[in-house]
């Protein structure tokens, strides 16, 4: 709604007029950007200190306004823009910019180090290029920033003088950051629970000659579930989308209970596994300095995505075939020289498969989100049901497929990163500790002696060569290779963790330092247990009504079946198979008395008959994949061929106490 006339504004006025604010900002940003590509504007910002010595401001507008910059990016002639229209994109610039000087650090270390084979480093290359780099650079960045100098080696012969000559200025996108503008354009007020009011002045055309041709405009925003009643709303920023709606990136804080880095007895690691997405182990820290070892009760807690994964990595090559198609299309319409009917349907057939490969990579984008947060979602459900109060995960930067591998060439396009931010996120809502470790030999190493692992497709396979299965020859450990892993992982975190590095821009904690030992298993107090699982028995069941009984009651099993009736043998067993020549044995429970149908019998190449198509009352929600309709657990979870281990509320008292010299049973708690 428009402010002050009360005109009601549709959504497809409303997403054309922020349409021209974000194409606005982006035009002034994309100026500013491309005016200061170059290696003395970079240098500037990277050591943060103007010409006069004074430190720059941490806002990126104020520090653009200070150097005098935004002079060089003016709007267009005849264009109003307001001062704080102007702010949000210098605000948008400084941010690029300032991404920018990191990547040119990298390259420059790249450079400085080049090696003769860049293909392959030696131990010495690599050293010097670690001396050289800043802290938390992964591999995988080096290898694709080596990879990016290497190809304009053999496009133009020699080396690039630094990432200006390297790179084009980078593109920008569509976007408005509001956060940079004051009361005088933007507003934001929370009305309730569930509705927040956002005030912002829009542009009434595309290029605006006067302040008269903005409005300010009334948008009430929905908010999601994510969002508490008690959390502290921030200034959005508006992003028109393709399928031509407005993104709200809407931030927000709350409190949260603080995390602390050591001092963790009970925790959970989790280990990228090859098997599965996610593979976890409860350990728990017994005994203090050099006598401390870390116990574990047995448990795999799994999270197994392969279907989706599955699903993931058909689109995938779905999309590069469409992306194939496409640029042959396009290929064969610029090889026509001029423009005639055969360009023509060339091209309408490219515009085609653009659409439908927009379409695939919205639709992969979304997967990966969402079995991203659902991974990060069960992981925390089951720390706090286990009563651990940190989480430890494996520094997998430097994992990518080489060789032939496919399952591992196609964990590496996993949304691990998307993952491991989702599960910080839960996880300091909670008040849990989220620190990475070192991912060097967590698969190799056996996690009761730490002798070395031999790899096999199985448990009973373990003369050949495979990667499923893990088993020591040493101390005769057989186990799942992803749950030895796991083991490896909460052990380096609980010995290590006073080596717990965070860094102050991120708060991203790290342990970098390995302290290595073995995990023993114990068993969890049965009683205990036992009790646990009945009481959660008892809350779940559904109440009994009062009142007396309007049915009685039948106390003990009939007489003549009571000698029959067994809680460990069913009263009906599963129809036998049959037999070429149609002998079968009678099942108990069946009626022999009714006539038996004519006709062959089912199986050994008789084809079985159709199973009548249920007619189902009103409209049904069919999957989208096929044509059966959805069951409930679809519905509920939004995976139809998901597994994971079911969260258990679980005593964290099990193993030794402390002083103990031998693992024994936990006392009740």
């Amino acid at each position: 709604m428009i402010e002050g006339s009360g005109e009601q504004v549709g959504q497809a006025l409303l997403y054309e007029r922020v349409d021209f604010l974000a194409g606005l900002s982006r035009e002034l940003t994309g100026r500013l950007v491309a005016s200061r590509w170059d290696e003395d504007s970079l240098d500037v910002l990277a050591a943060g200190v103007e010409g006069q010595g004074v430190v720059l401001p941490s806002k990126g507008w104020m520090a653009m306004r200070r150097l005098g910059w935004p002079t060089d990016a003016a709007p267009a002639e005849g264009v109003y823009v307001s001062d704080r229209v102007r702010r949000g994109a210098e605000e948008y610039a400084a941010r690029t910019l300032r991404l920018a000087v990191h990547r040119r650090t990298v390259v420059a270390a790249v450079l400085a180090t080049w090696p003769a084979d860049p293909r392959g480093r030696t131990g010495a290359e690599w050293a010097a290029l670690r001396a050289l780099l800043p802290a938390g650079v992964s591999g995988a960045e080096i290898r694709n920033r080596t990879r990016q100098v290497r190809a304009y080696l053999a496009e133009h012969g020699r080396l690039p003088a630094g990432l200006c000559e390297l790179e084009e200025p980078p593109r920008v996108a569509a976007q408005v950051l509001l956060a940079a503008m004051d009361r005088q354009q933007v507003t934001l007020q929370r009305l309730d629970e569930t509705t927040a009011r956002l005030r912002v002045k829009l542009p009434l055309c595309a290029a605006p000659a006067s302040g008269r041709e903005w409005a300010w405009h009334v948008i009430d925003l929905r908010l999601p579930g994510t969002v508490d009643p008690d959390a502290v709303l921030h200034t959005p920023t508006l992003r028109p989308t393709r399928a031509g709606r407005i993104a709200v990136d809407l931030p927000h804080t709350r409190s949260a209970p603080a995390a602390k880095a050591s001092g963790h007895t009970v925790a959970v690691g989790f280990d990228w596994g090859v098997n599965t997405l996610l593979t976890g182990t409860v350990g728990r820290l017994t005994g203090r300095g050099a006598t401390g070892r870390v116990v574990t009760d047995g448990r795999r807690l799994v999270f197994d995505a392969t279907a989706v994964s599955a699903k993931l990595h058909r689109l995938r090559t779905h999309r590069e075939h469409l992306a194939a198609k496409r640029d042959h299309y396009r290929a064969l319409a610029d090889g026509l020289g001029v423009p005639r009917r055969a360009w023509a349907d060339l091209h309408r057939r490219a515009e085609v498969l653009e659409r439908e490969h927009v379409r695939v990579c919205a639709r992969i984008r979304h997967l990966n989100q969402a079995l991203a947060w659902a991974a990060a979602r069960w992981a925390v459900d089951q720390t706090v049901a286990l009563g651990a109060t940190a989480i430890y995960l494996e520094d997998l930067a430097t994992l990518e497929a080489r060789g032939r591998r496919r399952g591992n060439a196609r964990l590496s396009g996993q949304v691990r990163g998307t993952v491991a931010e989702a599960i910080r996120h839960l996880a300091a809502k909670a008040g849990i500790a989220v620190v990475t470790v070192p991912a060097r030999d967590t698969s190799a190493l056996c996690p009761g002696c730490l002798g070395p692992l031999g790899h096999h497709p199985g448990p009973d396979r373990l003369d050949e060569r495979g990667w499923t299965w893990a088993h020591c020859a040493v101390c005769g450990l057989s186990m799942d290779r992803d749950h030895a892993a796991a083991r490896r992982i909460v052990s380096r975190g609980l010995l290590a963790q006073s080596h717990t590095a965070t860094e102050r821009a991120t708060g991203i904690r790290t342990i970098r330092t390995t302290v290595d030992g073995t995990v023993r298993s114990v068993r969890r107090p049965k009683r205990t247990t036992r009790r646990l699982r009945r009481a959660r028995r008892q809350a779940a069941a559904p109440p009994r009504p009062s009142g007396p009984k309007t049915t009685p009651g039948k106390m003990c099993p009939t007489p003549a079946r009571r000698s029959l009736t067994s809680r460990r043998m069913p009263d009906v067993r599963t129809v036998p198979a049959t037999t070429p020549t149609g002998v079968v044995q009678r099942p108990v429970g069946h009626d022999t008395q009714a006539p038996a149908p004519h006709g062959p019998v089912p199986g050994h190449g008789v084809p079985v008959p159709p199973w009548p198509e249920p007619v189902w009352a009103g409209r049904v929600r069919l999957s989208r994949g096929t044509c059966r309709r959805r069951s409930r657990a679809a519905e509920r979870t939004g995976f139809h061929h998901l597994h994971a281990t079911e969260v258990h509320t679980l005593t964290s008292r099990f193993g030794p106490h402390d002083g103990d010299k031998r693992p024994r049973r936990a006392r009740k708690a």
